[in-house]
């Protein structure tokens, strides 16, 4: 495996609003007459390029991918692959798309992306995103999703578009409550605390915050980067982000106006945090706070974390609003195949396929705390029975697959923009004491304007 990293060109600041089906050359990706590739032949020598957001993450996301592409290279000899994190100001703006559609515009894209499922209407509409289904047969495919453990079915669909299956999901999380159980105990709240609603949270947070004189709780969700939980928060209290046929912007109605101003309340309180993505990461690893809801994937890093602190991590799933059900939304991602060279589509194919296998999630789960979307590795026999029974942190995680609902996309070009408008109206009403009613329906105005 070689890495690739290079400097971001100005095209970069290219927004996500520009259509780039003109770009992709070849069939395109609604082509009728598309067919399936060939196999490779033993001695054709094939190299691809493969992009991940992961990638630009060090410690454990990075060293386990880099892990997995060297074990797919040793079983595909004639397979090479050059790794790249996502590029320039994209990736850490969160804008993984944009990476690929400067590429693009350069003539030189990944023949495999890690892009996440936000993106999905366009990624499979505009990006050049090969379906899947349409380059191998229906029985390899469902060879993919199936053998010894099949994929989930809630996790199997989540990058079907229109009828096709354009990418494989990869690697996701629902949110979850991770928590400081030493700081707590320190608190004089001991055992294992009642966090099941927001105002059971927020009990406890202010009992830590009065010990420790400072907020002691994070949400991810209510900051930018964290629509994808947002969705679910909104979901758990009646409201939506999007109509069910994807016409009307949702989150100016009542139901999502009150969801926020629930958070807001807190904050006035003093026990939510005001903090941005990257702070929040560091947060409850640091001792900042003792609470925050958030993806699975900081699970390894916040169990390292634990442990040399000398502090006990526990985890719990994401809080209900009084009388409601919680719903949880899937963070992550897909795997889509971008090259419009058969032979690369069918290395991209293979690797792809290794990426989710069981031998995948291994690693995947029990090194960066993602969902093992292949759920028979944790029952007993599995390769990952005996990992997730001394490991209860996974538990809330794997529960809330059982019930989750998709991250949605937003139609049109312009979905990048219209998840900065909630994501800036969100913190302007939980951390900037702005009018939630006004705040927010202006804000779906002007979104509901860009999707029109």
């Amino acid at each position: 495996m070689r890495l690739r990293r290079f400097a971001a060109c100005g095209a970069l600041a290219l927004a996500a609003s520009l259509p780039l089906a003109a770009c992709a050359t070849g069939s395109s990706a609604t082509d009728p007459a598309a067919s399936v590739v060939p196999e490779l032949a033993e001695d054709q020598q094939v190299e691809i390029v493969f992009e991940s957001y992961n990638l630009t993450q060090a410690g454990v996301w990075t060293d386990t991918v880099t892990q997995l592409i060297e074990e797919f290279e040793e079983q595909h000899p004639n397979i090479s692959v050059t790794a790249q994190p996502t590029q320039g100001a994209a990736a850490a703006a969160g804008n993984y798309v944009g990476s690929v559609q400067t590429q693009l515009l350069a003539g030189d894209p990944p023949d495999v992306a890690q892009l996440t499922f936000d993106a999905l209407e366009y990624t499979a509409t505009q990006l050049g995103a090969k379906p899947l289904s349409d380059l191998v047969s229906e029985a390899e495919l469902e060879e993919a999703f199936g053998g010894e453990n099949p994929m989930h079915p809630n996790a199997r669909v989540l990058a079907d578009w229109e009828g096709k299956t354009y990418g494989m999901p990869y690697v996701f999380s629902t949110p979850v409550m991770y928590y400081n159980a030493t700081a707590l105990a320190d608190a004089g709240i001991t055992g294992t605390p009642d966090l099941s609603t927001w105002d059971k949270v927020e009990e406890v947070a202010a009992q830590v915050s009065a010990e420790t004189g400072k907020p002691s709780l994070d949400i991810s969700c209510t900051v930018k980067g964290g629509s994808w939980c947002m969705q679910g928060l909104f979901k758990s209290n009646g409201g939506e982000v999007l109509s069910e046929d994807r016409s009307t912007i949702g989150f100016g109605f009542d139901a999502a106006v009150a969801t926020v101003e629930r958070f807001a309340e807190m904050s006035d309180a003093g026990v939510l945090r005001s903090a941005d993505a990257s702070a929040q990461m560091e947060g409850l690893a640091k001792g900042d706070t003792a609470m925050i809801l958030i993806t699975s994937a900081l699970q390894g890093m916040f169990m390292q974390a634990a442990e040399a602190g000398g502090w006990t991590l526990a985890a719990a799933p994401m809080p209900a609003f009084e009388g409601q059900e919680a719903v949880p939304t899937n963070s992550g991602s897909a795997l889509f195949v971008l090259s419009d060279d058969p032979a690369k589509q069918r290395a991209g194919w293979e690797l792809i396929k290794f990426l989710t296998s069981d031998r995948a999630y291994e690693l995947i789960s029990s090194q960066i705390g993602y969902l093992p979307l292949r759920t028979g590795l944790v029952e007993e026999g599995g390769a990952l029975a005996d990992w997730a029974a001394s490991n209860p942190l996974i538990e809330p995680n794997l529960d809330q697959l059982e019930r989750m609902e998709p991250w949605l996309s937003y139609p049109g070009n312009s979905y990048v923009q219209v998840d900065d408008l909630l994501a800036t109206a969100i913190e302007d009403v939980v951390y900037y004491g702005k009018p939630a009613e006004s705040t927010m329906t202006e804000a779906a105005e002007r979104a509901q304007e860009l999707i029109d």
